[in-house]
């Protein structure tokens, strides 16, 4: 096998959820290699505390890549102590402009509780539509199944456990081993 024929090791789906005050990022804990599951417990979902100020991450794609990418951002969280927008704008930034920063193959889902953003290595940092973001091969489903689920009485912890349960029971690539950190309200 060819060093770029390797698949990579890759951490599936995150999905957060604005609701009611309160935001939860939910992460389940597959990691596969190629079409093997090599991991099912990973934590894909972290708290950073850079300055004081909380903020929870959640990533998904290669997971080397992911923790480059999360030590990054909490270097641009410390520069400018309170100011995720800003940290995630300069972060995407120099994502897509330094050569080896391009070549990182992830995604983030970041909120600090009252933003949450999702910052790709196109340059993108996205506020979702409907207060929800989902990222990685389970993301659409997690995505559909908790935009169904927003005008319910869940809980926005209630409606991120649900969705990424239906989105397990249908990706291949997501399991129902959830990691979830709520922030705010």
């Amino acid at each position: 096998m060819a060093e770029s024929d390797f698949p990579g090791w890759h951490g599936t789906t995150i999905i957060g959820v604005r609701k009611g005050g309160q935001v939860v990022v939910a992460g389940d804990g597959q990691v596969s290699l190629g079409q093997t599951v090599i991991k099912g417990t990973a934590r894909k979902v972290r708290r950073l505390s850079p300055g004081g100020y909380d903020v929870v991450c959640g990533f998904a794609g290669s997971t080397a890549d992911a923790f480059t990418l999360l030590e990054r951002l909490e270097a641009k969280l410390e520069a400018t102590p309170g100011q995720l927008q800003r940290a995630s704008v300069e972060l995407a930034k120099d994502w897509r402009t330094d050569k080896y920063l391009q070549k990182l193959e992830a995604m983030l889902i970041v909120t600090d509780g009252t933003d949450l953003l999702i910052i790709t290595g196109a340059g993108d940092v996205l506020e979702p539509e409907h207060g929800i973001a989902a990222i990685g091969s389970g993301g659409n489903y997690a995505l559909a199944a908790a935009r169904a689920m927003m005008d319910s009485d869940k809980s926005a912890e209630e409606v991120a456990r649900q969705a990424m349960g239906i989105a397990a029971d249908i990706c291949v690539y997501t399991n129902g081993n959830l990691t979830v950190e709520t922030i705010g309200g």
